[in-house]
């Protein structure tokens, strides 16, 4: 996914650009209160080590499960969807520990030490007594990893990814809390992105090549070293920080709204606003209020905010904090809920993603990968095709398409115009990937190759459906983080990304279900894919994307923008 940059307007609003300077306010180079660029190095350092080893271990784990542990090429791909889903979910519960309860340093420090433990695990996989014997690619007398041996795995892997999450999202926010002024944030956010793809892509090339043409143990050694180096350097900086105190989650307020709205669910809804609480008062000073009456729609809510005997204390405040909510809260809520269709509709278009990702290793592991005589491409590294056509189709996108678009139309495209726009290019990339397939399949019958086989086609025919769904993502993802931020309530707009990230969560985990749905019902997915149909597992999910992409345009016509003007989000084309 892209790196953007989120620029703070006046009005609060984050946009999203991929354009950023660096102010040179010198404000922010401070050492005495701690903090400011002074603890830039150690936060980039702690990203750049800890991305790495993530890549280290999860962008090979099909090609490693199959060659490895002797497991079967779907089940490989479905435990990849359900270990990239649980990356995206675990994430969001880092975050929440860190806002609610303590703080984002001891979150990152404890999380990189179970990383850390994960992936000592995972490198003990690799000795000879804790995993089973080779299998030929060809063989079908493959012994079954023991209980003992499948045990150390998982347990490896479910460290790994727990103590991922409590990094990935929770870095970026004390990263950002080092800095006093927006701009300096804005810049913080920019270098911060850029360390994580890079890091990102050299995971995926760098180490997938030594894993695959050296040895397992020197790429897992290599993840062990670059998370222990990653959390050293974020000690090491530990008396530069700032340390914000937990602040509590936006989830509190929503569970209230609703748990309150159900104990006065026989409580007539009054029409006087003056019946209804309009301050926001918590266990600090009361903070500024934007809504004064509740709105019409979802009507029942309403009675959260309505005040009944016992619900204030003798100077106005909340007595009773899970049976009266503010109007703002209510109003929230109501804002999240006119929103999930939209929302919903994009886990759809992450399912056919999370298929193709795990599909596409599968693809290129029985085609020819060299390049040249000497150099053979690893399978898991095609992947990073896609990342590449997103970092550069996001700049080409800004720059010059969206200006374009504004000159013919007078008007920049909405965040939802954007989302649309990946909805149709993901559709077509199935469309491709189906095609594609369909030509391998076509040439491995006509050769009548035996099982597990090398089809003899390039594995670079893969390239065209992994640029479409890389040029799709600059569109859609970016497009999602626009809209969410553009209209989720100001209290809640730290939420929006994690959001993102529990669509993410939910649309790998479906793909993990629907794939097996496939394998129950079809025979499209045996386990020596020449003589499967996995082009009509892509035919399957272009249907899909389109279905959904008309079911969006249905959510996109019935929805309205908060504010007009914010509808015509530039995402940083305009000047």
């Amino acid at each position: 996914m892209a790196a953007p940059d989120l620029q703070n307007p006046p009005n609060g609003t984050a946009v999203l650009s991929v354009s950023g300077h660096h102010d040179h306010e010198s404000h922010d180079f401070q050492l005495p209160d701690s903090g400011g660029w002074i603890t830039f190095p150690f936060i980039a350092g702690a990203l750049t080590g800890l991305t790495l080893a993530a890549g280290g271990w999860g962008a090979n784990l099909i090609v490693y499960l199959i060659e490895e542990f002797n497991v079967k090429r779907i089940d490989a791909a479905q435990i990849s969807n359900v270990v990239s889903g649980s990356s995206s979910l675990f994430p969001i519960v880092g975050a929440i520990a860190a806002d609610c309860f303590f703080g984002s340093f001891p979150v990152i420090a404890l999380s990189s030490c179970v990383s850390l433990l994960g992936v000592v695990l995972l490198a003990l996989t690799t000795l000879d007594f804790l995993r089973p014997e080779e299998c030929g690619l060809a063989s079908t007398l493959c012994k079954n990893p023991s209980k003992l041996q499948f045990s150390v795995l998982y347990s490896g892997i479910a460290l790994a990814v727990i103590g991922q999450g409590g990094t990935r999202f929770t870095l970026a926010t004390m990263g950002a809390d080092q800095f006093h002024k927006p701009s300096h944030q804005a810049v913080f956010l920019n270098w911060y992105f850029f360390s994580f793809y890079v890091s990102a892509v050299i995971s995926n090339t760098v180490f997938v090549y030594v894993e695959d043409n050296v040895s397992w143990k020197l790429g897992f050694a290599m993840t062990i070293a670059f998370n222990l180096i990653g959390l050293v350097i974020f000690l090491l900086g530990s008396r530069f920080y700032r340390h914000v105190k937990p602040q509590g989650s936006p989830f509190v307020d929503l569970a209230r709204v609703f748990v309150a709205a159900l104990r006065k669910r026989k409580v007539l809804i009054s029409l006087d606003n003056e019946d209804y609480y309009c301050n926001h008062q918590h266990q600090g000073p009361v903070k500024t209020v934007t809504a004064t009456a509740p709105t019409k729609s979802f009507r029942f809510l309403n009675r959260a905010a309505l005040k009944t005997e016992g619900d204030t204390r003798f100077d106005g405040s909340i007595a009773k904090p899970w049976r009266l909510c503010t109007v703002e809260q209510v109003e929230d809520f109501k804002t999240l809920l006119r929103i999930f269709p939209l929302w919903s509709s994009s886990i759809f278009l992450g399912t056919p993603i999370g298929i193709q990702i795990s599909l596409t290793v599968l693809q290129a592991l029985i085609m020819d990968r060299h390049l040249g005589p000497h150099f053979k491409i690893p399978a898991s590294s095609f992947l990073v095709i896609s990342f590449i056509s997103t970092a550069i189709a996001i700049p080409l996108i800004d720059r010059i398409l969206f200006p374009s678009w504004k000159k013919l139309t007078r008007h920049s495209p909405t965040p939802i115009q954007r989302i649309g726009i990946g909805h149709i290019l993901n559709a077509l990339s199935m469309a491709v990937s189906a095609m594609v397939e369909s030509r391998r399949r076509r040439v491995a019958h006509t050769r009548h190759l035996p099982a597990g086989s090398v089809t003899p086609m390039l594995g670079l025919w893969l390239f065209p459906q992994l640029v479409l769904a890389g040029v799709g993502e600059a569109f859609h993802f970016p497009g999602q983080v626009s809209l969410y931020y553009q209209e989720f309530p100001t209290s809640l707009r730290s939420t929006s990304t994690a959001m993102i990230s529990l669509l993410i969560a939910i649309a790998f985990y479906l793909s993990t279900a629907l794939i097996d749905l496939i394998r129950r019902t079809t025979t499209w997915l045996p386990e020596d894919l020449n003589d499967g149909r996995v082009d009509n597992v892509y035919w399957l999910m272009t249907g899909i994307g389109l279905i959904n992409f008309f079911g969006f345009l249905v959510c996109a016509k019935m929805y309205n923008y908060k504010n007009a003007n914010e509808g015509s989000l530039n995402n940083g084309s305009d000047e």
